[in-house]
């Protein structure tokens, strides 16, 4: 089995940061890429920023140049640095790692979600 854990989130002013941590663990072979991914109420889940195992990064444009996603392959972990965040920021965030259990078997685990609630 395969745990996914996240971290951090919570409450912030527009303008302010917070910082998002997750963690993989369990039956990991290796991991293919580690994300963030969120959903606000009445909208589709959307991809925030991701990060391959050689360091390769994507993000969405609605948060370059104030998002900064960063991962410690040795832990299995992933964060991300969320500043000048603002109201339409405010949804549930979810760690994603998609990864190989074995030589051939590979899929995608979800985190929990942690809130992130952004005040005007």
């Amino acid at each position: 089995q395969v745990q996914v854990v996240e971290s951090g989130g919570g409450l912030a002013q527009s303008g302010g940061s917070l910082r998002l941590s997750c963690a993989a663990s369990g039956s990991i072979f290796s991991i293919i890429g580690m994300g963030w991914f969120r959903q606000a109420p009445g909208k589709q889940r959307e991809l925030v920023a991701a990060i391959t195992s050689g360091g390769s990064t994507n993000y969405a444009d609605f948060v370059k140049g104030r998002f900064t996603i960063s991962r410690d392959n040795a832990k299995n972990t992933v964060n991300l640095q969320m500043n000048s965040l603002k109201p339409e920021d405010t949804a549930v965030y979810y760690c994603n790692a998609r990864l190989y259990t074995n030589f051939t078997a590979w899929g995608d685990y979800w985190g929990q979600g942690t809130q992130v609630t952004v005040s005007s």
